[in-house]
């Protein structure tokens, strides 16, 4: 089907009519469906005995796992990117409506039964769990403070700054970025950055340097787009976090425990992972340098160019995804480090990778409208017409542009999109060359567009320029009739109950 009958339908959708013999895009889509990559390993043996014979989520518990481990570990372990010093730790939300994403579940069996077992064997390699929830930035420093004075009397400082908060209720974290003068996203930015933690009232002496935080928490769809503010989600805040869509996959009356001796095999394994890693010497910050193999960093690098710079979805899509690469390199360092190597290699960017496209399947599901999908698809497909058109003509004024390259089958409004994206992509894949009128003719100068040096390239790539042409997923329907209210139902996630 030609792009003017897609179009042509999603300008229908907007009233929910299909008429007979006309044709619509279906908006249905599936649940995000992760890679069994995901479970790589020591994770994935936690998550597979956290979700036998119960109706938690495999995958839920390893985001468990992961959150744990990466706070675990602790400041060691580090990977030098640039002038960044990497840490594993990780922040984690899982999204599921009540009752079906069995959330509470998922997290029992490390945060309530493994980490308990390891702190049993070793007390040292045990971090600090906090699950009495967030609310100022004050109290998150003092869970893990530097020690201060008051009087004559001296508070000690608490030496090992690893903290995994779990917050069953997210909500109320983004109830508490609403209330006029609460810094706790800030606070949370700098937790995941690993910078020192200081109130911003002078005469407050309480602060954390060198945290090691990790969050673990739990929201529903609705209560996460109705409490996400714009500033949230353009500040930095939202896109260090790793929103998954997690529900319960099986139905059991009766779950049974995990078997002790399970429960201690994990813990004796982790204790392992912990003490190779350096985790009881507390103090002993950036002592384990961590490296790629050969394989990995030319992996590692291909997706870099490409994959995780993605920008397909739109800006407020990539927005959200835009610490992809520091994600993959924090998750490939726990996968690796499991394994009790500080090599990072191709089957840990694998690993990490799967989670990261759970991370980007999930996002879209639950920020994005499947009708907005759809307009998204089309703007990247004009793009990357022009983009090929660009590299055969070499420059074109929009006049040629909309007259050779689409036919006049192009729309003002999608012509434009599709021209700022190409225009603000990261680099920019097109620039605009503006030739004045000849001496003496009237009327305003010719702007000519023009791939940019070194984008030709991008032309043919699926992935490098932020585009994607591949409609092939939509699937086209023919004779119906809907009410529109009742589309309106079907087609808006929003509409899912809570």
């Amino acid at each position: 089907m030609d792009k003017s009958k897609y179009e042509e339908a999603a300008n229908r959708l907007d009233s929910g009519f299909a008429k007979d013999d006309d044709v619509f895009i279906d908006t249905h889509r599936n649940a995000p469906r992760p890679s069994p990559d995901c479970l790589y390993g020591l994770i994935g043996d936690i998550a597979r005995a956290g979700s036998d014979n119960t109706e938690a989520n495999a995958y839920a518990v390893a985001a468990a796992a992961l959150a744990y481990l990466g706070v675990a570990v602790g400041r060691g372990p580090y990977m030098p990117i640039g002038d960044d010093w990497n840490h594993a730790r990780l922040f984690f939300v899982h999204v599921g409506r009540s009752s079906r994403g069995r959330k509470g579940t998922a997290k029992k069996l490390v945060i309530s039964r493994i980490a308990k077992a390891v702190k049993e064997l070793n007390e040292h390699l045990a971090p600090q769990i906090h699950t009495g929830g967030l609310s100022t930035r004050e109290g998150l420093a003092l869970m893990i403070h530097d020690g201060w004075t008051q009087g004559k009397e001296e508070v000690p400082p608490i030496d090992d700054k690893r903290l995994l908060a779990v917050e069953s209720e997210f909500a109320n974290v983004l109830h508490q970025t609403r209330r006029e003068g609460n810094t706790l996203t800030t606070a949370l930015r700098d937790a995941w950055d690993g910078t020192c933690i200081k109130p911003a009232i002078k005469t407050n002496r309480v602060w954390a340097s060198n945290p090691n935080i990790g969050i673990l928490a739990d929201i529903t769809p609705i209560e996460l787009r109705g409490l996400m503010a714009s500033r949230e989600l353009s500040n930095g805040f939202a896109n260090r976090f790793i929103f998954f869509w997690a529900e319960g996959d099986k139905v059991n009356p009766f779950p049974k425990p995990t078997p002790k001796d399970a429960i201690d095999g994990f813990a004796r394994r982790i204790a392992d992972v912990l003490l190779f890693a350096g985790a009881d010497r507390h103090v002993d910050r950036d002592a384990h340098r961590m490296s790629f193999s050969s394989e990995a960093a030319s992996l590692y690098a291909k997706l870099y160019r490409g994959e995780l710079r993605d920008r397909s979805a739109g800006e407020h899509i990539a927005g959200l995804l835009d610490r992809r690469a520091p994600m993959l390199m924090r998750l490939a360092m726990i996968f690796a480090l499991t394994d009790k190597t500080l090599t990072i290699d191709v089957q840990h960017i694998n690993a990490g990778m799967a989670w990261i496209r759970y991370w980007t399947d999930s996002v879209k599901f639950i920020f994005q409208s499947a009708l907005d999908e759809v307009a998204t698809e089309q703007v990247n497909e004009t793009a990357a017409e022009l983009l090929a058109f660009l590299k055969l003509q070499g420059k074109a004024s929009r006049t040629e542009l909309v007259r050779v390259c689409f036919k006049n089958h192009v729309s003002k409004d999608q012509l434009d999109k599709a021209i700022d994206e190409l225009l603000t992509a990261s680099p920019p894949q097109i620039e605009v060359e503006t030739t004045p009128r000849e001496k003496g003719e009237s009327g305003s100068a010719t702007k000519y567009y023009q791939l940019v040096a070194n984008s030709e390239n991008c032309a043919n790539s699926d992935y490098s320029c932020g585009l994607r042409s591949d409609l092939s997923q939509l699937r086209s329907v023919r004779n119906v009739r809907i009410d529109p209210q009742e589309f309106a139902e079907l087609a808006d996630f929003a509409g899912l109950p809570n």
